[in-house]
């Protein structure tokens, strides 16, 4: 019984001091100002793995092109991945649409977590944080500013990215969650570990849990929380040949199945893998390197000018070079094309 006591003490001295921490030093941001599921939702998807000074001049321009849910359905994908260049992970921005035609031929946002579950792209977080925020759904969100504040203030050595630790997490975050100030508590954990409980350098001795701190106590905060090893990187080099005819360049759009799915490029080379060299060309740049979440690739960019059009498989076409600021390229691509 006591124990029992104990334990609902700690909880609530957690959540209410998260609270009292976030009235104090909360983010003011643009999307906090309304209860619309739309900004929201568009907040939320745009900062899937986006810092939010980069998020954050896309959701104000998503919203000033498209306003309501309605106006952002009736777009092209391809206006939208336009809009979305230079974010990176550009199936977020198809599901992005995908989800707005959904909400539309619903009649509306879902109001469920269920319900929000089952649009494009939108997992169990993201269905938690507009659920709270939009709707005063009682749902805890866990992403990594919350891992890493429930890790280090509770010990957890559990690792985040397995089962029993995404399991493990979720409950406990459930069970601080204040069902009657869910909004408030979930944009404290987002909060808190952003700005107070940071990956590196986290302010320990001005931190208002400190006494409470099992990492703290133990000297473990640096090593919290645990993240197993799965993701094996691998390389692919590319090889780009822009080509200027009389004022025109060609594109293909990429296709399915593959990186930067429905983005346009110029003329790519590839084969096994490997680099290849190319001769009777202007080099622009080469073997530029870009980072993504599995693999590293590394490309090579050249100019080839000609009077004569070449033969070129039948998914290129040619656009005057004036106007291929109306199509969505890949960042690298974008990197690539300001050396010209």
């Amino acid at each position: 019984m006591f124990a029992l006591i104990r334990t609902f003490a700690r909880t609530m001295s957690f959540t209410t001091t998260i609270l009292q921490w976030f009235g104090e030093n909360g983010r003011a941001l643009p999307w906090r100002e309304t209860r619309d599921p739309y900004a929201i939702w568009l907040s939320e998807i745009i900062l899937q793995q986006t810092r939010i000074d980069q998020g954050r001049p896309y959701w104000e321009r998503f919203m000033r092109r498209w306003p309501t849910v309605e106006a952002l359905a009736n777009a092209t994908e391809d206006e939208v991945l336009r809009e979305w260049q230079g974010l990176g992970y550009y199936s977020r921005a198809r599901n992005l649409h995908t989800a707005a035609r959904q909400v539309v031929a619903l009649g509306g946002f879902p109001t469920t977590i269920e319900g929000i579950k089952a649009l494009k792209g939108v997992g169990d977080y993201t269905a938690a944080a507009i659920g709270s925020i939009a709707f005063d759904l009682p749902a805890a969100v866990v992403d990594g500013n919350v891992y890493r504040v429930l890790a280090r203030h509770y010990g957890i050595k559990t690792p985040i990215n397995s089962t029993e630790g995404k399991k493990e997490f979720t409950q406990l975050a459930q069970s601080l969650l204040p069902p009657q100030e869910a909004s408030a508590f979930n944009q404290a954990m987002m909060d808190f570990g952003a700005i107070q409980c940071t990956p590196s350098a986290p302010q320990c001795q001005q931190c208002p849990l400190a006494e409470s701190c099992v990492a703290l106590r133990e000297d473990s905060v640096s090593a919290l929380p645990v993240k197993e090893k799965k993701l094996k990187i691998s390389e692919r080099h590319l090889t780009y040949i822009y080509i200027r005819c009389n004022g025109y360049t060609a594109i293909h759009r990429r296709p399915a199945g593959d990186i930067w799915q429905g983005l346009y490029e110029p003329l790519l080379l590839e084969v096994s893998g490997e680099r290849l060299e190319v001769r009777g060309m202007l080099e622009i740049k080469k073997n530029v390197k870009h980072v993504l979440t599995h693999r590293v690739l590394y490309a090579d960019f050249w100019l080839w000018e000609t009077n004569e059009r070449p033969t070129l498989p039948d998914d290129y076409f040619w656009i005057k070079e004036s106007d291929i600021d109306q199509y969505a390229v890949p960042r690298l691509i974008e990197l690539l094309l300001n050396e010209l």
